[in-house]
C-alpha cells in the first residue's frame, strides 16, 4: 500500500502532538488500571509481565523490580495486589529457591483483551492509512525514543541523586 499525502510538520509540531498524546496516555493508563481494578503502578507491571510473557522470556520478581525501578519491597506489593487479582501467579524457581518467577495467569487474558483490545483495533485502523515503510519509520522512531526517553530519566534520577548523567557514563 502506498502512504497517503501527509501535511508539513516541523520537529517541533511532532514533539507538541507526541506531549499531548502522552499527556493523554497517562490519563487512559489511569482509567484502564481502574477498570481492571489496577493502580498504575500495578498496570505497568503487568505489562512487563505480558512483554515478557509474549516475548517468551521467564521474569523474576527481582528483574520486575529492576524493569519498574522499585524495590524489591515494592514489587512484592504489586505481585500480592496482581496474584490477589488473578492476573499473575508466583512459581518458586527448581533451582534456587529464593528466586520466583512471575508468570501470567491464563484467565488474565481474556480481562485484559477485553479492555485493550477495542483500542488497539482502532490503530490497526490508523496504522492500515500508511504504507509498510511508513509504519516501519514508526516503529523505528518509537524505539529509538524509548531508548532516548529512558537515557532521559536515568540523567533526572542522577541529577536528584547528585550523579552524573548517562551520556557521560556511556
Amino acid at each position: 500500500m502506498e502512504g497517503k499525502a501527509r501535511p508539513e510538520a516541523t520537529a517541533d509540531q511532532a514533539l507538541f502532538e507526541m506531549d499531548r498524546l502522552i499527556a493523554l496516555a497517562q490519563f487512559g493508563q489511569q482509567d484502564i488500571a481502574g477498570r481492571l481494578g489496577l493502580n498504575v503502578t500495578d498496570l505497568t507491571c503487568l505489562g512487563f509481565v505480558i512483554e515478557s510473557s509474549m516475548a517468551g522470556r521467564s521474569l523474576g520478581a527481582s528483574d520486575l523490580a529492576a524493569r519498574a525501578r522499585l524495590s524489591t519491597g515494592a514489587v512484592t506489593g504489586v505481585l500480592n495486589r496482581l496474584e490477589k487479582a488473578r492476573f499473575i501467579r508466583r512459581e518458586s524457581d527448581l533451582k534456587d529457591r529464593r528466586r520466583v518467577w512471575v508468570v501470567m495467569d491464563e484467565s488474565a487474558q481474556a480481562r485484559i483483551l477485553e479492555v485493550y483490545g477495542p483500542f488497539y483495533e482502532r490503530l490497526r485502523l490508523l496504522f492500515a492509512d500508511y504504507s509498510a515503510d511508513e509504519v516501519a519509520v514508526l516503529a523505528d522512531w518509537f524505539g529509538k525514543a524509548r531508548t532516548v526517553m529512558q537515557e532521559s530519566l536515568d540523567d533526572i534520577r542522577d541529577a536528584s541523586r547528585g550523579e552524573g548523567s548517562s551520556a557521560a557514563r556511556t
